[in-house]
Parts: C-alpha cells; structure tokens; sequence
C-alpha cells in the first residue's frame, strides 16, 4: 500500500508566479552562421521575440516551467525545457530540415471538394463546435494538406508552414506549427507549438470578457485550483468513477458472426421484436439489436475526492496520482445549447454545470503551478473540455483581470 503525503504551500506557488527569469542567447547553423529573423518563443504563450542581426535574443519571464520553441525556415526546431531559473548565453545550433513533405507530395496536392471535406473536419476537431469557434478562421489553409487511411478510417493533417489562426472571440492571433494531427471515428489527437499574439493593442471589453468565460471551468482553471487547494471555492466538485465493459452488450466476435450469418441469410428485419429466440437467425438479430448499447458502464464510487487522493508531492513537484477516472463539475457555467446536441440531432436534458472526465495514461503527471501538465498527453480528458476545443485555448501566462 502506497503512503501518500500531502504538503501544501500555496503561498509558495502564488509568490514563484511574479519572480523574473531570463533567458538570452543567439542562434546559429550548425555551420555557426548567425541566423536572423528566427523566431524565439514560450510554448503555448504570448511571449517571443525574433534574433537579431547577430542572432541574438532576450526574453525576460515569470519564473515557472516553460519550452522554450526556436524555429527558422529550412531548419529543424529545437526545444529547451526553461525550469525556474536564468539561462545566460547560451548557444542554439539549428540543423537543417528533413521535412517529410517532400516537394513531390506538395506539388500533387489538389484542392478538390475532397480536400475541402478534409479541411471542414480537420476545423471542426480543432476548433471545436462552440460559439467561439464559429469566431476562428485560419488565414493559410492551403498550407494544410491531409492523408486519409481508409483501412483504419483515418484522417492525418500536415502543414507546410505554421498555421495562421485568428481567434475573433478571444482576441489572438496565433501561430501554431503543427506536430501531429489524426483523427478517427472516435478518438482526436493533435498536437504543436503554439505562439500568442493580441489581435491589437487595446483590448476590446468582449475579447477580455470572453478571455474570462474561456478560463472559467476549463482544465487550466481546474489545475490552478487544484494547486492552490480552493476547488470548492471555484465552483468544481470532484468525484472518482470506474470503467468496465457493458456485460448486456455482445462482444465484437459475437457482433461479427451474426453479421455474417445474417450476410448468408439474406435480407432481414432488424426491427423485428424477438423475445425468445427460437433459432441461429432470431439469435443473430437479437445480437445486433443490441449494437447500439453503450460498451462501458461508468460506476461512481466515490463523492468528494479529498486532495491527498488525487495529488502526491514529490520534492519540489506536485504530480497527480490516482485510480480510474476522475469526473470534474464545473457549477459557476452551464452548458452550451450546441453541447446538448447528440449525434443524431436528438437534445440531451440540460444539466446547468459543466462535466468532464479525465484519466492518467501514465503512472504520475507533474502538474506546474501556470496550470498545466508536463506531458499534455499523458492526460485524456471526456466531456466538456473536449467539445471546448482549441478556440478556447489560452496562454500559459494568463491572468485572470485584477477587479
């Protein structure tokens, strides 16, 4: 049995937020050519900068964990973990580029109504189907290409460029360099290096006040209140629930072999109400009448997850540590009318909170006090903050506004 210990000192997160690192350097090529004009930014911030004539740059920050993104046309990028402390003259060597999108690959692309079917799906995982991201264009979509693998009924995105994204509702115009991007009938994955920038100066009162409804209920603000130890006072509850298979649903081999049997015998009535199966057929229809049951069942076992339960501390880090899933009540925002549309367009009972689900994919995860893990794929998240998508995605050096 696992001895937990849970030492909190809030005081401590909150006061390393305002502390100042620096980090200053110059970028060269692997043949110490100074390079100008690369970009220079914090992963999934608004702080950047581009180098110099000499290949220099400077970024003063708060202290906290960062990636620190260095990236120029035609060369690899390179990655530097920036942990609480300044890094001083250091020396970036950029590697020349191996792009998997070959010239050839570019050339033959089309932009056919079956790139444009891509591109509507690729948005529509991306963005999300809320109200902000009706408000998110992307100015060089022609730059995406896509690769569908009919066999395993996936779709991959690739980009030649960054990808250019305005986000209308929030007020960002961001550059993300897309990574990876694949999605299937039931599962999305994508991920990439993404830099911040205010559409203006001055900020509108809606881009702040739509800043403020993003944060609200999303997994940043969890994570935050989560370190600070004040997740009843924010308006989350947090409940722990397992998975197991729905033993009322046939298993896919069953499924498969009334498929099969119904193949041979012809045209059948699926509709047909059959209560006592009589023969090998009525078991076959019965068997696919039953598709459409969910395959697991969500048992709750445990109300208000105390933080020794969730969370262990391990010298200086917090990591999360806990079994199966956790499900997360948002109760200061209800639910978007778009959430509530099924996909057959059927309406689902508003609830008037928020649900989302997580669960570990790997043992342990550090979460950092700016809100978010070390690993954002080590944590697989359900319900709301999945359809909120990346149009209400924010820096990781948001603050909420002072009152």
């Amino acid at each position: 049995m696992k001895i937990r210990t849970f030492l909190f000192l809030a005081f401590l997160y909150s006061s390393n937020l305002f502390c100042q690192i620096t980090i200053r350097g110059k970028v060269l090529s692997k043949d110490n050519e100074v390079l100008q004009g690369a970009s220079v930014y914090l992963n999934n911030t608004s702080i950047g900068t581009i180098t110099n004539n000499q290949g220099e740059f400077n970024l003063k920050v708060k202290n906290g964990h960062y990636d620190l993104v260095v990236s120029f046309l035609g060369y690899e990028k390179h990655l530097l973990k920036v942990n609480n402390k300044s890094y001083e003259n250091i020396q970036i060597h950029l590697a020349p580029s191996n792009d998997v999108l070959d010239e050839v690959t570019i050339k033959k692309v089309v932009y056919d109504d079956e790139w444009k079917y891509n591109l509507s799906r690729f948005k529509q995982a991306f963005f999300g189907k809320t109200n902000f991201a009706k408000q998110c264009s992307i100015i060089n979509e022609k730059d995406i290409l896509f690769k569908f693998n009919p066999k395993t009924n996936t779709l991959s995105a690739y980009a030649k460029r960054p990808i250019k994204i305005k986000n209308k509702a929030l007020g960002y115009l961001i550059t993300y360099e897309l990574i990876d991007f694949s999605i299937t009938s039931n599962q999305l994955t994508f991920s990439g290096y993404s830099q911040f920038q205010n559409l203006k100066k001055k900020l509108k009162k809606k881009w702040i006040a739509n800043r403020v409804t993003a944060y609200q209920g999303s997994r940043m603000h969890f994570f935050r209140s989560l370190l600070n130890k004040n997740l009843k006072q924010e308006g989350f509850i947090v409940n722990q629930f397992k998975r197991v298979k729905n033993p009322q649903r046939p298993s896919e081999n069953q499924i498969k072999q009334a498929r099969e049997l119904l193949k041979l015998a012809g045209r059948i009535d699926l509709s047909q109400k059959i209560t006592s199966p009589k023969t090998a057929i009525d078991s076959a229809v019965v068997t696919l009448q039953k598709v459409r049951l969910p395959k697991f069942r969500d048992y709750l076992y445990k109300r208000n997850v105390p933080y020794s339960e969730m969370v262990i501390v391990e010298g200086n880090e917090v990591k999360l540590d806990f079994e199966n899933f956790l499900s997360i009540t948002y109760l200061k925002e209800a639910e978007e009318p778009s959430y509530l549309v099924g996909i057959f367009g059927k309406m689902k009972k508003p609830s008037g909170v928020q649900s989302s689900s997580i669960v570990l994919l790997e043992n342990t995860v550090t979460v950092f006090p700016s809100g978010v893990v070390n690993n954002p794929t080590s944590v697989f998240n359900e319900g709301y903050w999945g359809f909120e998508a990346f149009a209400h995605t924010l820096p990781l050096d948001y603050m909420l506004p002072q009152e």
